[in-house]
């Protein structure tokens, strides 16, 4: 990989996180710092989150929303958080989220730590089991954790955790409009 920093070519989006790793509260406010220092169109930051750690309640009302799947390896994630956005107002809510969430994906990779998003879990569910205002819409769920062991997971889920990562030649994700990568 070209001069990637290692904090980009090193991060992983893993499933087997270690379910005795505990998140800590200095790591968990590192981790949302980051996240709140990330640009922002207009510099409005509409980013929300959300955090449970493993065991407590808000992990609990998290997780139940998660599709079956998902809740087989996500309640060994030491944490749990939700990333919302304003569901009006501001049409780059979204993106903006995305940036804040990247931030915090790669802190986590700077902590040790590993990071999984997850896209696919009941919104209204969340929204009603954690009482949130009206205004706000859960876009994605992220498990945080230190790596366990891919072998612990359910069968039928190791052979992807210990595959090898792919990623599209720059060749495909690159539109030319005349000008070229060297």
């Amino acid at each position: 990989m070209a001069d990637l920093t290692p904090l980009l070519a090193f991060r992983w989006s893993p499933r087997s996180f270690d379910p005795g790793a505990e998140l800590t509260r200095a790591e968990a406010a590192t981790l949302l710092e980051a996240a709140r220092w990330a640009p922002s169109v207009g510099n409005r930051q509409p980013w929300r989150f959300a955090i449970g750690h493993r065991d407590d309640e808000m992990f609990k009302r998290i997780a139940v929303n998660l599709p079956p799947a998902e809740q087989r390896w996500a309640g060994r994630a030491s944490a749990l958080l939700l990333a919302a956005h304003p569901r009006t107002g501001h049409p780059f809510a979204a993106y903006d989220l995305g940036q804040a969430v990247a931030h915090l994906t790669v802190q986590a990779t700077a902590l040790g730590l590993h990071v999984r998003q997850l896209t696919d879990f009941d919104r209204a569910g969340l929204v009603a089991d954690l009482d949130l205002p009206d205004d706000v819409r859960p876009y994605v769920v992220v498990a945080v954790g230190q790596l366990g062991d891919p072998l612990s997971l359910p069968a039928d889920l190791v052979a992807e955790e210990s595959a090898l990562r792919h990623r599209r030649p720059l060749a495909e994700i690159v539109l030319s409009c005349g000008n070229a990568i060297h």
